[in-house]
């Protein structure tokens, strides 16, 4: 199996760890930030092959951040699955429209998770 290398987007430490830990333990490398600036700054040193990004965050939130990526033609292609606690349905609708292709709900339960990005990425490729 190739390892998939995945940004985890994420102001909680706890959630990064948890969800850090449960993709670990499938095979993926995980890297983590705790906004979207650091965000940026490791998509542009590591590409990350999918992010998961939480969406209420301290300065630039994630449906922000999720359009921006979406719309800069160096990283468009960079599948983003939003975790969030924001479980409305107007919520959900309006991530996707930002360009997430996903969209799980906080606590984030691993056979989901799991299932989300194995779709994704052999969607991918």
């Amino acid at each position: 199996m190739i390892i998939k290398n995945i940004l985890i987007v994420d102001d909680s430490r706890t959630e990064q760890v948890y969800l850090s830990e449960m993709l670990a333990s499938e095979g993926y490398a995980t890297q983590m930030a705790s906004d979207t600036a650091e965000a940026q700054q490791i998509i542009n040193m590591k590409r990350p092959d999918l992010i998961l990004l939480d969406i209420v965050m301290p300065g630039q939130n994630g449906f922000q951040f999720a359009r921006q990526l979406s719309r800069d033609a160096v990283t468009a292609d960079i599948p983003v699955i939003l975790c969030t606690s924001k479980d409305q349905e107007t919520d959900r609708v309006w991530g996707m429209r930002q360009g997430a292709k996903a969209y799980i709900v906080k606590p984030v339960q691993k056979a989901v998770l799991l299932a989300q990005i194995k779709a994704i990425l052999s969607s991918e490729h």
